[in-house]
């Protein structure tokens, strides 16, 4: 770990909770985290990241800071560039890659540059998205920069009207033409994909899927042709690498199982994914024998600075 102590257990800093609407789900990834590494041998100071963040940290005067935010502020570049300038290592993806992850619009440019499969997409005002059609139906609206499933509206083939957004949504939007098929997610592990989920719901994959207990099924391995399973995860390392990612992330995919390889679609990379009971990266990382501890042990060992 670059710039830290030589003391055998570094002093670890978890960051969690902040300010954005995945706040809770933060908070739970963070625990989880702290009391891995704490297992690990490791003394931690939980932050929840409010307030006078940097004078915090200063007083915790930690040797690495363990990122365990999601959503804006937590993993959009802003805290990174935060922790660049108090020059704490710190885990996952720098200032760079995370700002361009968190904008769906420009990544999806850089995974196109890649030669990445991606979906017809307009970036629109909220107001124009929700007074007429901005792409023919069926198609999804979602927020430009947020990640969870949150605020995402599915417009079905045969609606007449475009959706009535909620307060919930920023002033920009992306319409994205909506991808039938299997939800498929894959996570790398540095320059290594581990496995391929197939996460099975019965509706569409929110943000309850994703967190509340038993809103979604996770198959692990999944249960499809080796010609998918195998582009799924080469996919993923190619779209970690065009962004610049760095340790832990985690590429969603939709799959037309009736197009073979060639129905693949990448959706999206999340650079800090979640680190919760239900979470997908450690599920991943169990099957391919990585524990808990030992997983965020790793995160730890690979923090660094972008300097």
């Amino acid at each position: 770990m670059a710039g830290l102590s030589s003391r055998t257990a570094p002093k670890v800093a978890v960051l969690m909770g902040g300010l954005s609407v995945e706040r809770e789900v933060s908070l739970s990834s963070g625990r989880q985290c702290a009391a891995a590494l704490r297992e690990a041998g490791h003394e931690v100071a939980e932050i929840d990241a409010r307030g006078d963040l940097p004078a915090r940290l200063t007083d915790a005067a930690p040797d690495v800071v363990f990122n365990a935010l999601h959503g804006r502020w937590g993993e959009d570049g802003c805290v990174q560039g935060l922790l660049e300038w108090l020059r704490l290592p710190y885990t996952h993806s720098g200032v760079l890659a995370s700002a361009l992850a968190m904008d769906k619009a420009r990544a999806k440019a850089a995974f196109a540059a890649a030669g990445l499969p991606v979906l017809p997409h307009v970036l629109v005002p909220a107001e124009q998205a929700a007074r007429a059609h901005a792409l023919p139906p069926p198609y999804v609206v979602k927020p430009n920069n947020e990640g969870s499933s949150v605020g995402v509206y599915l417009v079905h083939e045969a609606a007449n009207a475009p959706p009535t957004l909620g307060p919930e949504m920023p002033d920009e939007v992306l319409v994205e033409a909506f991808a039938p098929g299997r939800e498929l997610t894959v996570t790398v592990m540095g320059n290594r994909a581990l496995a391929v989920t197939d996460i099975v719901t019965d509706g569409w994959y929110d943000y309850h899927a994703k967190y509340a207990p038993g809103g979604s099924r996770h198959v692990v391995p999944a249960d499809i042709p080796a010609p998918v399973y195998d582009a799924c995860l080469e996919m993923a390392l190619a779209a970690h690498r065009a962004l610049g990612c760095r340790g832990l992330s985690r590429a969603d995919f939709r799959w037309d199982e009736g197009r073979g390889a060639d129905g693949i679609v990448l959706l999206e990379v999340n650079t800090q994914p979640g680190m919760t009971p239900t979470s997908l990266s450690p599920e991943q990382a169990a099957h391919v024998g990585i524990g808990f501890v030992d997983l965020c042990r790793w995160i730890l060992e690979d923090a660094s600075c972008d300097r």
